[in-house]
């Protein structure tokens, strides 16, 4: 592909070759056939710009490498030019997050069809839409340049083996979970796809120019598909604080539970991410990305789904107020403007049900207290998680691996997180 000087300064719209374009094309016929529809009516419920699938490239934010090793060198405009490590490596993440985009439309279309609000259902297509503009976006990195001095044909094989995935087949754990409601769905958005913003975040450095210079366009489209979760989980906290509706306080805070756990594993071991760091792949290490996502689940999702909760029920609760009140409901047990506990949503503890990293199968209740008895701690979890997701293959695979851990037996691996 040949490019103009000083592109690294301007933006592109561009196209993937021919061949690669019509197999994701025939990929979205057979896995994504509304999105016809939500072209053809895209005006009646949005100003934005009409949906294109095309790949968006930014400016960089600096045309130098920031972070690790090679800091103040020029960033690589051609893969050719990376080390073999670094261009492994940073196949590898292209690879993922493209596995991540296809598998998230897969989960979300499993349920599409359980949403009883029309908007809420429309925002969910527009959702999946740009997440397959995301997917098409990372395959046009792979298929534009050449990666060959590894001797693969890297863009074939990752199209070849990523249009051939099913829910369960994924690279990333997180999007091998069928959802089981269309609070999932939306759950889903508002705690996973917030993972996928500090991802997107994060990687504006990355070292290889087309890959950092992908990140501005994704991350503009990400704060929709977080603001459409929260947004319909405030709506359905609201209804349930004032006994309306049918989606319970108890069910949104079930759905928080399962969700919770694997965003915090999609950041990785939180002892590691030095290798991505050192090679101006991303500017954090994994645990403080990870701790700053915690938090930010805090304010973003619990505080904003417990303000709309007191506020039905005391329309004089103020937005900065109602933090310091639900914490104080929560922690101290007792109830407060006619609110108690059970009414509010709490975060769950980073230590519970993790599979991955510093707690990986320990026995850690929603609260992080620990739990000596199996039998115990496997009552808790079916109390504190969906029904529906208990019965299924994730759960068992869980209880299998917890088993299989405690008896110093091998841990059947699902999936990976986006990093080491």
């Amino acid at each position: 592909m040949v490019r103009k000087p000083g592109y690294l300064d301007t933006e592109e719209v561009l196209e993937l070759p021919a061949p690669y374009h019509r197999r994701l094309t025939e990929w979205q016929r057979r896995h994504f056939p509304e999105l016809d529809h939500l072209v053809a009516r895209w005006s009646e419920h949005y100003r934005h710009e009409p949906f294109r699938l095309i790949a968006k490239l930014g400016p960089l934010k600096s045309a130098s490498i920031e972070v690790g090793k090679l800091a103040g060198r020029p960033k690589f405009s051609r893969a050719a030019d990376m080390d073999d490590e670094m261009l492994v490596q940073s196949a590898k993440i292209i690879k993922a997050q493209c596995s991540t985009e296809l598998g998230s439309i897969q989960q979300h279309r499993g349920s599409l069809n359980k949403a009883q609000d029309p908007k809420q259902q429309f925002d969910v297509l527009r959702v999946m839409a740009e997440e397959f503009r995301h997917a098409y976006q990372m395959m046009f990195v792979l298929a534009s340049d050449d990666w060959s001095k590894v001797g693969q044909d890297i863009a074939a094989e990752t199209m070849d083996q990523l249009l051939g995935m099913e829910t369960g087949q994924h690279v990333l754990d997180a999007f091998n979970l069928y959802f089981d409601s269309f609070v999932d769905n939306c759950t889903f958005t508002a705690v996973i796809d917030r993972v996928g913003k500090y991802q997107l975040e994060m990687q504006t450095v990355f070292s290889y120019a087309p890959m950092a210079r992908s990140m501005g366009p994704m991350l503009a489209e990400e704060a929709f598909h977080m603001a459409s979760g929260v947004n319909a989980l405030r709506k359905w906290a609201h209804a349930a604080a004032r006994g309306e509706g049918n989606v319970s306080i108890a069910s949104l805070q079930k759905h928080v539970n399962k969700w919770v756990p694997r965003g915090l594993e999609m950041f990785g071991d939180e002892r590691g991410g030095k290798s991505a760091v050192e090679f101006g792949f991303k500017d954090m290490l994994n645990g403080v990305a990870q701790r700053q996502y915690y938090d930010e689940l805090k304010v973003e999702v619990v505080d904003t789904l417990n303000w709309e909760i007191l506020r039905a029920r005391e329309p004089r609760i103020a937005r900065e107020e109602a933090p310091a009140i639900a914490d104080e409901i929560l922690r101290s047990g007792g109830a407060k403007h006619g609110v108690r506990p059970e009414d509010l949503i709490a975060l769950p503890s980073e230590k519970f049900y993790r599979r991955r990293g510093v707690y990986e199968f320990q026995k850690f209740d929603v609260r992080g207290r620990a739990m000596a008895e199996l039998g115990e701690y496997l009552a808790h979890l079916r109390a504190v998680l969906p029904d529906a997701y208990v019965s299924g293959p994730d759960f068992k695979t869980y209880i299998g691996n917890l088993k299989a851990k405690s008896e110093g037996g091998e841990v059947h691996e699902a999936g990976l997180p986006f990093y080491g």
